[in-house]
């Protein structure tokens, strides 16, 4: 695994992400959270997501120069977004529609976030390592 992604790959993913969680949130058919669920485990459980794959032939130069994105962080992200696709995929197959719902709005909403510059997971996982670092302080 890289110790980067070209930006352009993430903003596919996160563009991918956003669409099939919209998609569910206007129809409710459940097999739009199927897509996105699938492609993120994949890459969870085999550094291979297959949108960042099927994007890299689309870019123009050479990966190096766009601006890189922590492969770490992409794939804590990608944790957040595969557990809310999953507590939405749960909550739809349950006919809990509320919980299919929110956890689709929350997935779509931090997709659609990024892709307009903040990251929102980012923002989690830093305040988590700051939380841990605090707390090895006291212990010490």
């Amino acid at each position: 695994m890289s110790s980067s992604i070209p930006r352009p790959l993430v903003r596919l993913n996160q563009s991918f992400i956003f669409i099939f969680a919209t998609l569910f949130i206007i129809t409710s058919n459940w097999i739009f959270l199927v897509v996105p669920l699938l492609a993120g485990l994949i890459g969870l459980l085999f550094h291979f997501n297959p949108v960042i794959k099927a994007g890299k032939p689309f870019l123009k130069k050479p990966l190096s120069s766009y601006i890189p994105e922590d492969s770490e962080q992409q794939n804590f992200n990608q944790k957040i977004a595969v557990t809310l696709l999953t507590i939405s995929l749960i909550g739809s197959i349950s006919s809990i529609q509320w919980l299919a719902i929110t956890a689709a709005i929350m997935v779509a909403l931090a997709s659609l976030v990024a892709i307009l510059g903040f990251c929102v997971g980012c923002f989690v996982r830093f305040q988590w390592k700051q939380f841990q670092y605090r707390r090895s302080q006291h212990s010490s």
